[in-house]
């Protein structure tokens, strides 16, 4: 059976002050809106909310949101905010979904294997895409999308194009988009050290020229001097 969430609507003033009693009471502010009807803002309970994104279908699970009286409607997930040093979740926006229409949601890539060239040529496996764009009913949403990269050689890549393919989903990233490649660990290493090395030798004569060209004691102290009475300027928001 699908989730039920129990949502309670919202009264009075929709701030920040409100938005913090609500979570003060133990609940979530949220916001319900799509299917044709007017966006409604209500409370749910956060224990429902974090139980429907760590599931296997995550933030693509559909479920039932009821509120107060009203019949209970289809809904996802479509955005979430979280405290950053609490990880807390405060805010959750979910959307009214029709069973007969097509949606647009992301769904992880899961690499399978060993690639050959991470066995036999000691390269790495490196992941571009974590998520690809879909478009497909809800009931056709996959948990994940699962491709084989065992036969992947080094240097060699996966593509959009090379991921399982039906009628049921469309993908919308581009099929030449690069999902996952093999590349080698001396690549990745060695354009850092010789830009390191070309900034050293670049750099070397710069502290003489400087030295050469600089300000005297005397005129040194007298820009300083001058740039304490100018006011600083303020931070940037």
């Amino acid at each position: 059976m699908p989730e039920v969430v129990t949502a309670k609507p919202r009264v009075g003033k929709f701030n920040k002050n409100a938005a913090r009693r609500v979570r003060v009471a133990g609940k979530i502010p949220a916001v319900l809106y799509g299917g044709g009807h007017e966006a409604v803002a209500i409370e749910v309970d956060p224990k429902q909310i974090s139980r429907i994104l760590f599931s296997e279908t995550g933030h693509n699970t559909i479920f039932d949101v009821a509120v107060g009286d009203q019949a209970a409607a289809k809904a996802m997930i479509v955005d979430w905010q979280r405290e950053p040093l609490k990880d807390q979740l405060i805010h959750i926006d979910l959307k009214r979904i029709a069973l007969d229409k097509l949606l647009q949601v992301s769904v992880r890539v899961k690499l399978i294997g060993i690639p050959l060239g991470v066995k036999v040529a000691g390269g790495i496996l490196d992941q571009v895409l974590r998520e690809v764009e879909i478009e497909c009913l809800p009931a056709d949403i996959p948990n994940h999308i699962d491709v084989d990269v065992s036969n992947l050689e080094m240097y060699g890549a996966l593509r959009v194009s090379d991921l399982p393919h039906s009628d049921k989903i469309k993908y919308l990233n581009t099929e030449d988009a690069t999902v996952a490649h093999v590349v080698s660990i001396r690549e990745e290493v060695a354009p850092v050290a010789e830009a390191e090395a070309v900034v050293a030798v670049e750099g070397a004569p710069a502290e003489p020229e400087v030295a050469k060209k600089g300000k005297g004691e005397p005129e040194a102290a007298a820009g300083a001097a001058a740039g304490a009475k100018k006011p600083e300027g303020g931070a940037k928001k």
